[in-house]
């Protein structure tokens, strides 16, 4: 059965530190004044899809979950990377999603679907509770200074970016191809949070509410294969099986061909296929 959890008091809305959060999902109103040319949706498809490789193949599978191994001159790129899609600090970020993980849809997850679809999309970063960098919980990558500085001033990529995009297409580029841009990749990735809680199969009895989607995969570039990934967090590739597209891990394979990435980690054998035909509930867990 699935239970609804209630939110504490310090899990409200900040509105007044939140309106730079809503002012971004109107920004691209101003589509209406600059309209729109051929350089910007160039600059909307490159700057979408590649920010959400960063933040797929960055923030999360590597910083968060180690599926595979970086030089420390591309792990620096990988973070600025990441950080140029403004949702936070690459500490912030992989601190808090290893703690997402580590209390899965009890009490303690930050951002479960279980206290509602808003809170799990954006709710739980407006708040002041998870305002903070989590260092205890990411404390292998807060050691190198250089991405500590990031974390400290996650202004910097975006303000870059947003700044490249209108000297390279005016003021077109800049609504179309930095803040178009950012609401869609923004609400794309935050679905991982909460549709791919709610929505789809579940092809392994984790103890949690994740599920498989392609719709979702198709998306984020393979983060749709949720249930997978609850199953074997470790893994580079969230798509387990050939037919499960999964774009991001295609291209951490083309980059570990030139020696960028190395180590790709992939399921055992004997994990695909363990704890199959789940229920549709998965089982209560009380929270450690």
């Amino acid at each position: 059965m699935h239970h609804t959890l209630a939110r504490a008091p310090d899990e409200r809305v900040n509105w007044g530190t939140s309106w730079p959060f809503f002012l971004m999902q109107l920004m691209p109103l101003g589509i209406l004044w600059t309209g729109v040319s051929s350089t910007s949706l160039i600059l909307l498809a490159v700057t979408f899809f590649g920010r959400m490789f960063f933040i797929t193949a960055g923030y999360h599978r590597y910083f968060s979950h180690k599926s595979y191994k970086l030089g420390r001159v591309a792990q620096f790129v990988m973070a600025f990377g990441g950080g140029t899609a403004a949702q936070k600090g690459v500490l912030w970020w992989a601190g808090h999603h290893r703690t997402h993980h580590r209390y899965s849809d009890t009490e303690r997850d930050l951002h479960s679907p279980k206290k509602g679809f808003w809170w799990s999309h954006v709710g739980w970063i407006l708040c002041d509770k998870y305002g903070e960098t989590d260092y205890d919980s990411i404390k292998d990558f807060a050691k190198y200074p250089e991405l500590r500085f990031l974390n400290d001033h996650d202004w910097i990529p975006p303000w870059m970016l947003g700044v490249t995009c209108y000297l390279v297409g005016g003021w077109s580029g800049l609504f179309v191809g930095f803040f178009l841009s950012n609401v869609l990749l923004w609400n794309a990735t935050f679905t991982v949070n909460s549709l791919a809680h709610v929505f789809g199969r579940r092809r392994y009895d984790t103890p949690d509410t994740s599920r498989n989607s392609l719709l979702i995969a198709l998306v984020t570039g393979g983060e749709g294969w949720h249930n997978n990934h609850h199953h074997y967090q470790a893994s580079a590739r969230q798509g387990f099986f050939w037919w499960e597209i999964d774009i991001t891990y295609y291209g951490l394979k083309l980059l570990s061909y030139v020696g960028i990435v190395r180590d790709l980690k992939r399921p055992p054998a004997r994990l695909l296929h363990a704890k199959r035909d789940a229920p549709a509930e998965p089982r209560d867990r009380v929270a450690a």
